[in-house]
């Protein structure tokens, strides 16, 4: 144990249920002054998690103006937005304080999460950049790189890439069974993608296990799979009330990682004005499951 230069504090969190070892999982490191880019990459590659964020405090007064400065990387590469990072890093910055909102300064910009208590347990509910919508896809381009059949694909909505600061294309599948055999290939998909404005697939069914829930999703990318998604949550909201699968304020639950054992439940609320889709909002619970220190 000697010649060990630094200890660094961090905080693991399930966010997207209130069931512990559930949901998706999040290192946060509550102070991350000193660390440069290729430190926070290695220490987010050994976290080896989806995601890991990094607290960077700073003066009371810019923090009132410009929110807590936060970065999120994956085991790869750092992105400038990401919904259960968000979340889960805002539930941890509010600790005990009972306070109704934490604004982050992302690379996106200032992304507020406003807290209410739901079951005897906080809820956070983030509000999302306005949504751009984009390309247009094929039934035919896109069950070619997802190894399906086109006759998988609901044909009454459109696949579309939607954006509110990373960009997914909504596929929407016809069956709950169709949904839960995808088994796609990243390097097929990826080799699609790349030529489109999209980053990655959300794959929709609007047959579900629960009945509660209005969706149930996955999200196949480099990592593997991935329990819940809030980035491509709240384009989905976007995407779902413009073509009527969801209705303008309703909030409704998108249940993710049923298939890996990871059972996530988002709740996704967008608004309509006139012909435009606004005031995105991303809700759910985190739960603390580790505590500790890293050396290196």
């Amino acid at each position: 144990m000697s010649n060990q230069k630094r200890r660094l504090a961090f905080v693991q969190l399930d966010v997207f249920t209130a069931v512990p070892l559930e949901g998706n999982q999040l290192a946060v490191f509550p102070d991350a002054r000193g660390l440069n880019d290729a430190e926070m990459q290695a220490l987010a590659r050994e976290m080896n998690l989806s995601e890991t964020t990094f607290i960077i405090p700073r003066d009371e007064a810019t923090e009132r103006e410009r929110g807590v400065r936060v970065r999120i990387f994956t085991t790869t590469e750092e992105l400038p937005f990401a919904g259960h990072p968000t979340l889960g890093t805002a539930l941890v910055l509010r600790g005990n304080s009972g306070a109704p909102t934490v604004n982050l300064d992302l690379n996106v910009g200032k992304i507020p999460v406003q807290f209410t208590m739901r079951d005897g347990l906080p809820f956070g509910e983030m509000t999302q950049r306005e949504p751009q919508f984009g390309q247009k896809h094929s039934r035919e381009d896109v069950a070619r790189a997802a190894g399906i059949s086109a006759a998988d694909i609901a044909g009454d909505v459109p696949i579309q890439t939607v954006s509110t600061g990373n960009a997914f294309a909504m596929v929407s599948i016809k069956s709950l069974a169709a949904l839960q055999k995808l088994a796609p290939t990243w390097s097929v998909m990826n080799e699609y993608l790349s030529r489109t404005d999209a980053k990655f697939f959300y794959f929709v069914s609007r047959e579900t296990m629960n009945p509660a829930a209005k969706l149930q999703a996955r999200m196949i990318f480099y990592g593997g799979e991935d329990p819940a998604t809030g980035s491509a949550a709240g384009p989905c909201a976007a995407w779902a009330v413009q073509y009527g699968v969801i209705r303008p304020e309703e909030q409704a639950l998108i249940e993710q990682g049923v298939e890996m054992k990871r059972k996530s439940s988002i709740y996704v609320t967008a608004g309509k004005e006139r012909d435009q889709i606004v005031n995105i909002r991303v809700g759910g619970n985190a739960v603390e499951v580790v505590r500790g220190e890293i050396f290196f």
